[in-house]
């Protein structure tokens, strides 16, 4: 049987949710709340100061929003008044105006992250000032096929940008691959040519929104239906689709049966709650304990109320098992990153070890964010590692409701 996957969007007290859903159960929150500073968005900032110690800038993006800049990373910086120029000088001085990118959220205490390396993101790929070559995502393995659409893509490239191909441009015809390619190339160049004549602090580059952005990172053909049940959140999704997704245009539906709630009727508001407690029950009557800290994520295994009849063994691979499956979801569902270390319960058997992480990284796999499983440690300890994009879920939340 076919699972049905939904991404349903709707209004909080504290910001617009959106919602991955599958046959029913939600696998992904996200919380936006209306700050200014959206992740993508492109700035031009001024360098405030230079941190040698850490080998990084802070800069300011205008209103007091400080942002940080590792020099370690970023080693050709885009002067605003001199983008175009063909030996940029590379000394950084403070005063100095520089067009960035947002490329992570701010954390906790921590301010949100930008780059020079600026990118410009599209369905099936994206067109960056990072790494001047073209390359694919981890998740295509037709080499047959890249190698194919390298030559195709070489044509289009200069020495001035690289190309990433993403998951979705297998499924693709060729003319839209190029069609969105040059669209994202004249968006780029437009933008280095406009720069030298705004003011310092213009949001050159005002990035889509998150319910949009999940849109077109959704794999194709799993994306069934789209609902929200906010009139101007439809009609701007429609637009979108219309222009950049057309294959989707019929998907997307305006709920408007006010006698039973869009929250309600997919539980969003249980599982807010629920992605916002340390403990997770399992249905073998096992549980998790998931406690985020500054450094890492650590998550616990407890075998709880299991009264399974089976021996010893095969119960602790059974927790084991149910709770690999439901960890790769909460990382998604809670958007957890960085370092996670999980404590499964000890296993004897090098078997059974295997069995776990064979799942386990089948699962995490699945996840559309970078997830690796890196590897089980002498104490038993998994480790495993997820790209830091976006805030967790928790700290989206807490934003919201500081700004209420």
């Amino acid at each position: 049987m076919k699972t049905l996957n939904k991404i349903v969007i709707t209004n909080m007290d504290n910001g617009i949710l959106t919602a991955a859903v599958s046959d029913g159960r939600v696998t992904q929150l996200n919380l936006e709340n209306e700050t200014g500073f959206l992740l993508g968005k492109i700035y031009i900032g001024k360098v405030k100061n230079i941190s040698k110690n850490i080998n990084a800038a802070f800069i300011d993006l205008g209103g007091g929003q400080m942002s940080y800049y590792s020099l370690t990373e970023n080693r050709r910086h885009l002067f605003a008044d001199q983008p175009l120029e063909n030996h940029p000088r590379t000394g950084l001085r403070p005063g100095d105006e520089l067009i960035v990118q947002i490329s992570r959220d701010a954390v906790k205490t921590k301010d949100p992250v930008v780059t020079g390396c600026i990118s410009f993101t599209g369905r099936y790929c994206v067109v960056t000032s990072g790494k001047c070559h073209i390359g694919f995502s981890s998740k295509i393995a037709d080499g047959e096929w890249k190698a194919y659409l390298k030559k195709v893509l070489e044509e289009e490239k200069d020495s001035e940008f690289g190309i990433i191909v993403r998951t979705n441009a297998i499924t693709a015809s060729e003319e839209d691959i190029l069609k969105e390619l040059r669209e994202l190339k004249s968006q780029y160049y437009r933008l280095l040519s406009e720069a030298p004549h705004r003011t310092c602090y213009t949001c050159l580059y005002d990035a889509v929104p998150s319910y949009i952005a999940s849109l077109r990172d959704t794999y194709q053909g799993f994306m069934d239906e789209i609902v929200t049940d906010d009139q101007e959140i439809f009609l701007q999704i429609q637009t979108y689709l219309d222009k950049y997704q057309p294959e989707n245009s019929d998907a997307v539906r305006l709920y408007q049966d006010s006698l039973l709630p869009l929250k309600k009727l997919y539980s969003l508001e249980k599982a807010v709650s629920e992605a916002l407690q340390k403990k997770v029950w399992l249905k073998s009557g096992g549980y998790l304990v998931i406690e985020p800290t500054e450094a890492m994520t650590v998550i616990d295994v407890n075998s709880g109320k299991y009264t399974g009849k089976k021996d010893f063994r095969e119960t602790i691979l059974k927790i084991n098992l149910e709770a690999a499956v439901e960890i790769s979801r909460q990382l998604r569902l809670r958007n957890l990153s960085g370092m996670i270390i999980v404590d499964f319960i000890d296993m004897d058997t090098h078997e059974d070890r295997e069995k776990l992480m064979s799942v386990l990284t089948d699962w995490c796999k699945k996840d559309p964010i970078k997830t690796t499983v890196v590897d089980m440690t002498k104490l038993g300890l998994v480790e495993i590692t997820r790209k830091k994009i976006r805030k967790p879920f928790r700290e989206q939340m807490e934003k919201g409701e500081h700004e209420t």
